[in-house]
Order: structure tokens, then C-alpha cells, then sequence
């Protein structure tokens, strides 16, 4: 994908698999589902638990990954890598809205937001600065056999 093709993939909703080193014993990375908000050119927000283990493991790394893809054919997909450049601690209410909204139809975003309030308070806000990127997009693959 060029450059602005995987800005604007990363940009529309899809449900973000966010892959953090997890250094206790053998694992493998921690690979979890992460509701995320990203600006072409900006950086890639994910809002988590302050205590979670996702939290614990992204403040000891420093660093972490998402990819989102397409779960259809012609399949894409987007995953990017970099380091933690800034914590909201505690989240602004603003941005806990702006996902929500992002995610769901706004009478669902209301309720979720009534329905969390307390756990959302909870919450800290990770921003990650795009360093690496991989991309694949299977359209021209595809068409070769429609």
C-alpha cells in the first residue's frame, strides 16, 4: 500500500489487535482486540485498564503493535509498531466519547458511556508514534481470479 492508502486503512474503523512483548516466562507477545483512534500523519491512540496487564506490559516495553485488517476478501491489512510517546492519565472525557462514538451508533455510544462510566475512570489513554509499517493489500491478487 503507499503510504497514504495505509494512513486512510489505519484511520477507518476496524477492531485493532494490539501485540506487546511479554516477558514472563516463555510467552509468546500478549495479542489482545483494542478499540483504537487514528489521524493520518498522527499517532494511534488505545485506551485500556491503568491496571491490566495490557497496561503493564505496553509502560514496561515501552512499545507496542496494532494491526487492523480487512476481514473480507480482497483482504488488507495494516500493522504498525512504535514507541509510547505520551500517557493520559487520567483519559479526557473527550476522547473516552470520541471512541466510543467512533465504534458504535451514538444512542449505543450514550449507553456504553452511562453504562462504563465508573470503569472508564479506570482507564489511562496510550499514544504511539508510527515508526514501522506492513502492509498488504490482496485486491489486484484477487481480481486475477474473479
Amino acid at each position: 500500500m503507499s503510504v497514504e492508502n495505509r494512513e486512510k486503512f489505519l484511520a477507518d474503523v476496524h477492531v485493532g489487535v494490539l501485540g506487546v512483548h511479554d516477558p514472563r516466562g516463555a510467552s509468546a507477545p500478549l495479542l489482545v482486540p483494542v478499540w483504537y483512534a487514528y489521524e493520518p500523519g498522527g499517532e494511534v491512540l488505545v485506551q485500556t485498564a491503568r491496571e491490566s496487564v495490557k497496561a503493564q506490559l505496553v509502560r514496561a516495553s515501552g512499545r507496542f503493535s496494532l494491526c487492523a485488517q480487512k476481514e473480507s476478501a480482497p483482504y488488507q491489512y495494516v500493522s504498525v509498531e512504535g514507541p509510547v510517546v505520551a500517557v493520559d492519565d487520567p483519559v479526557p472525557a473527550a476522547q473516552h466519547e470520541a471512541l466510543a462514538h467512533r465504534y458504535l451508533d451514538p444512542k449505543a455510544a450514550s449507553a456504553y458511556l452511562k453504562a462504563n462510566e465508573r470503569q472508564l475512570r479506570e482507564d489511562v489513554l496510550f499514544h504511539m508514534r508510527p515508526q514501522r509499517w506492513r502492509t498488504a493489500d490482496f485486491s489486484a491478487f484477487a481480481a486475477e481470479f474473479s
